[in-house]
Order: structure tokens, then sequence, then C-alpha cells
């Protein structure tokens, strides 16, 4: 008898989603992967909260340790060479708070001690004050240990940044722990085989990584478009059993249309919380935690919201992001509000055009909205209601 597959909500872990006997959907992003092992050596991909980015450092993770049993019948198998394996040293900052400078230290501290019992490295040695210092003795150690270059996968880059922007003063000492720490990184070039950094955020190479400017932005680069994320197809060939009865025109309009030049995906975490409850439609991604710092700065920047459709930005718009100047447009493209319609090349200077990527995005705008108009509190839930009945009259 078939039995359906199971949907991997919230799993993060390649060897766990590839386990035969746990049964799950997995989605092969390992071209891309692939792709990335053979052509370059420093990689950095901005996307959205809940898209996949977890999952795909742990992938390469996987490839780059040589484990070639959680790759069969993928894409990957029989054409990488998995004779060759490097040390891992992978850094996360998806966890955990990270309020202020003793969190955020705290925080890079224990990750290195787990990297470095991993690699069976005495922390002791490599002991210090400066974490910078300490990544590069780390990676000089393991590359020493193992007589190989080493990996180093950075994930959620921005985090301290991030869970801190509307505090000025804490978001510029996070950003300052970690300059002088990605500043090692390059320090390390001949030891490094491979570099990968994933981050919501795009904050300005000239702030955050002084002095690391060989690092290749795949953000918006067409060959990546889906190297995390599902496409329509991806929805209609592998979760075929959650798919009876459901109008796949409706889906595309509610949860598709991010755009990064390539085909248009669906933030997957969005598309298996539809499918787990039955194939309801709702806000599904928004309800998981709509982010607060989003309202906080529309407020202190007075920015008018309608003024989103339709709007042109430059190349640089999107760059320019820092703790000192907050583009909102930026924000709400890097944050997943606003996606690409298209490119316009006006006299070779490339902008872009942006649009809300579909109808969940479009109500969670519409929320955003009505929060940041009425200053939600239970008892406003009335105005709310008479806002947006004016709004849709």
């Amino acid at each position: 008898m078939h039995k359906r597959k199971k949907l991997p909500i919230g799993i993060q872990t390649f060897r766990d989603i590839r386990d035969p006997k746990e049964n799950y959907v997995y989605i092969d992003k390992t071209p891309e992967a692939l792709k990335l092992a053979e052509n370059g050596k420093y990689y950095f991909l901005s996307r959205p909260r809940r898209f996949g980015k977890s999952l795909f450092l742990d992938t390469l993770s996987e490839i780059f340790l040589g484990h070639k049993q959680h790759f069969e019948g993928l894409h990957i198998y029989d054409k990488y060479d998995w004779e060759q394996s490097y040390p891992v040293i992978k850094i996360d900052f998806t966890g955990g708070e990270l309020s202020d400078k003793e969190h955020i230290e705290r925080n890079i501290e224990y990750s290195l001690k787990v990297n470095a019992k991993k690699l069976d490295i005495s922390f002791n040695e490599i002991d210090n004050n400066d974490s910078g210092i300490t990544l590069k003795a780390l990676i000089n150690a393991a590359y020493e240990k193992y007589n190989q270059k080493v990996v180093l996968l950075i994930d959620e880059y921005d985090k301290p940044i991030i869970d801190n922007i509307t505090d000025k003063e804490t978001a510029l000492e996070a950003r300052n722990i970690l300059r002088g720490f990605y500043a090692s990184i390059k320090a390390c070039d001949q030891y490094l085989r491979f570099v990968f950094m994933t981050g919501v955020s795009k904050f300005s190479k000239l702030n955050l990584f002084s002095g690391l400017n060989n690092i290749e932005d795949i953000t918006i680069d067409q060959r990546y478009a889906t190297i995390t994320g599902y496409t329509h197809n991806d929805l209609k060939e592998s979760f075929t059993d959650y798919l009876d009865g459901v109008d796949l025109d409706k889906v595309k309009q509610w949860y598709n249309g991010y755009n990064y030049f390539g085909e248009p995906i669906y933030n997957p975490f969005d598309i298996l919380l539809f499918l787990s409850k039955g194939a309801q439609f709702s806000n599904y991604w928004w309800e998981t935690g709509n982010p607060k710092f989003l309202i906080d700065i529309l407020k202190k920047n007075k920015y008018y919201l309608p003024d989103l459709e339709n709007i042109i930005v430059t190349k640089e718009t999107l760059s320019a992001f820092d703790v000192e100047q907050i583009d909102i447009v930026a924000l709400l493209w890097q944050t997943g509000y606003l996606t690409f319609d298209k490119s316009v090349d006006r006299g070779g200077r490339i902008s872009y055009k942006m649009k809300i990527p579909n109808i969940e995005i479009q109500t969670s705008l519409n929320y955003l909205f009505l929060d940041y108009l009425t200053a939600l509190r239970t008892e406003t839930v009335t105005k709310q209601n008479n806002v947006y009945d004016a709004i849709v009259a």
C-alpha cells in the first residue's frame, strides 16, 4: 500500500530529512550545491526568514564532510568526488536571545566551543577574548589537524543586528562585534576551501565585511533563483498526495510569486503549513511571527505604506542597508514583503520595479498597515475593522 510521505515542517537537518525511516518529502537542491562547490569559494545569500536557508547550509555541510550515503538518488550522487572530505566549521546565530553585547559574545563563544569539540580540538589552546582571533585560531587548528582546507558555513550572519535593529546603540555594538569576527575570515584565505554565509538582510560590505570584498553575492543571481523555496512544479510533483481537490491556481495566487529572476518560488514553510492544515488558505507565514520591528521602524520613519505599490528602486538602494541608514524598501524586500517585478534599464543604470509577491503578503501588509494606523490593541479591533472596510469600499 502506498504510504504518503511526511511533510518536513521545521526540519533543518539534512540527514534527518533524508532518513528513509522518516519518509519525508525532500526537494533536491543538490544541483545548486554542486555548482557552488565546483565553481567558487566565497558566497553570500540573502533570503527572508523560514525560506530553507538553514537546511541548505546543512546540505552543504554533509557534502563537504563526504557523507555520500545521505545523497543516494539525488542529482549530486554520481557527480561529486566523495573521496575528498573537509573539516567543517558551522557558526549558527539562529537560536537564542541576542539582545545585548554579552548575549552576542556568549553565543559566538558557545558556537566556537561546539565546533572545536566536533573537530576534536582543545578549545583552551585557542581561547582568546577576541572572537575574530579565536575563529582564526580555530580555522588554523582544524587545517593543521586534518591537513586539509576548512569549510566555513555561517547561518543568519546578521541576526545579532536584526534582533536589535530598533535599538541603534545595541545594533551598532553588534555590528562592531561582527565586523571584527568576519574580518578574520580574509586573513584565513590560504586555509579555507569554501565559505558560505546566509542572512535575511544584506548589510553594506563597507560596514560589515571590511576587507572581505571577494565574497560573491548570489541573492539575485538567476542561476541560483530557486536555491531555496519550492517551484510550482515541485509542488505538483512532490506533494501530489496532499493536493487532491486543491485549486492549484488559487494556491499560486496565495503563496507563490517570490522572484529572484528565475522561476518564481513559494516560501517552503508556508506551503508545508498550508498542506498540513488540509489546504486551508491562511496567512501562515505572517502568523508565525510578524516582525514587530517593521512596525516600529515604519512609525519612526513616518513612511507612507501605499507608496510601496509599483515602486522603482536602484540596485544601490537595495545594497546600501545599514544600522545608520535603514531604507524601508530594502528592508521590506529583504524580509519578504516585496519582491522583484522586473528590472528596468535606464540608460545603462539598472533599476528594479518592485511588487507584493502574493495574496498572503498583500493581506499581511494590510494588517501591518492597520497596526500602523491604529496601534493595535484589543480595544481597537473595531476601529481596525472600520478602517479596513473603508479601504475596501
